[in-house]
């Protein structure tokens, strides 16, 4: 499998509108690489460009050490060619052949031998569990099925890389979590480079190896999933991952002994930093919180009020009015809150994250204590 590098990528379909802007990317052979970030931010053009059905406007593709395109080289290898599988949204099945054509058809048009269409077909239906429904027609399946279907016409092939765009965004809410699972014991099965477009964060956390985050064409983040939820390099990063988001608190800093007095509109608060970190006296900060991170306590701590309560049955989401800021919290297990009742938290973690407000960038992660 190809190791992939994307040099100074850049896409402009009108006049000072890019779609993605001096893009440097390199995705290492097996990795598991979901595009990442709102509508309009890039990541289908972006997938779209390394398959060969989109042009960039700058910029170089290596697949390996071959060069696959180049604007200054005239180097722009045709996507029949660059060995690489693309799983589209709505499946593509032709609705006239059944499961064994669907896979053998394009077999066929690559001129397999007869033998080989017929023992590939076998072998994909059975990696993908279809087996039992290769003479079914797509209406005879379920989503569920068509899926997997449309997998195993992808990768029957054998291609370097499987590239997917928004796959599973038409199944329900349990389809999806059944074939997340099937998608990374299929990646951890074939050893293949899969680069996956979702706008949904959960999807990118748990099938990950790595998470490309961008925004508006512009890459702001790339790393593994728990790097990026745990360590978010701005401000961006931090609110777009994690549901309920992280907590923004306004605040300014002042050195203090190797801590950071942070006094906000509600509370004060005493950050210590993980590693050493430099900022001005009264300068201008945000402290991110992360939900999990605010910690219910029966007595010390906040007076909070209780906004609203959702119990999951895993956890109970709270909205907490703490004089005045409004904090997301979570409290696990099986629990429940009245509404404005009084309730008390504290923080808990060394996980806290400080960005500079004008950056809006990371400065530094460390733990927080109350002040008097």
């Amino acid at each position: 499998m190809p190791r992939i590098r994307l040099e100074h990528i850049t896409k402009q379909f009108s006049k000072g509108s890019k779609a993605v802007d001096q893009l440097d990317l390199v995705i290492e052979d097996g990795d598991f690489v979901s595009l990442l970030g709102p509508s309009g931010c890039g990541k289908t053009t972006t997938l779209r460009m390394i398959a060969g059905l989109e042009t960039p406007t700058e910029g170089e593709i290596y697949f390996d050490d071959q060069c696959v395109f180049s604007q200054d080289k005239g180097i722009n290898i045709s996507p029949d060619k660059r060995n690489v599988g693309f799983l589209f949204q709505n499946y593509a099945l032709w609705p006239h052949m059944t499961v064994r054509r669907n896979i053998a058809f394009g077999l066929e048009n690559m001129k397999w031998e007869k033998s080989r269409v017929e023992s590939r077909v076998k072998e994909i239906c059975d990696t993908m569990r279809i087996a039992e429904y290769i003479d079914r027609y797509p209406a005879e399946l379920s989503g569920g099925q068509q899926q997997r279907v449309a997998i195993a016409r992808t990768l029957a092939p054998n291609p370097r890389v499987l590239l997917m765009d928004e796959p599973l965004s038409n199944l329900d809410a349990k389809l999806r979590n059944d074939m997340r699972a099937e998608l990374k014991r299929l990646h951890m099965n074939t050893g293949a480079t899969f680069i996956y477009v979702t706008h949904d964060q959960s999807e990118a956390m748990t099938l990950s190896s790595k998470v490309c985050l961008m925004k508006l064409g512009v890459l702001q983040q790339y790393s593994p999933p728990l790097e990026l939820y745990g360590s978010p390099q701005n401000i961006f990063c931090a609110d777009f991952m994690g549901n309920p988001s992280m907590n923004f608190v306004p605040c300014k800093g002042t050195p203090r002994d190797g801590a950071i007095e942070l006094e906000a509109e509600s509370f004060s608060l005493l950050f210590h930093p993980n590693s050493p970190a430099e900022i001005r006296s009264g300068q201008e900060l945000v402290l991110g919180i992360r939900p999990e991170a605010v910690k219910i306590v029966p007595s010390g701590g906040i007076e909070s009020k209780v906004i609203s309560s959702l119990p999951t049955g895993l956890d109970t989401i709270l909205s907490l009015n703490a004089r005045g800021t409004i904090l997301s919290a979570i409290d696990f297990g099986i629990v429940d809150y009245k509404m404005d009742s009084i309730i008390r938290f504290t923080f808990e973690g060394n996980r806290f994250v400080l960005f500079d407000k004008e950056s809006t960038n990371q400065i530094t992660l460390g733990s927080l204590s109350l002040r008097a």
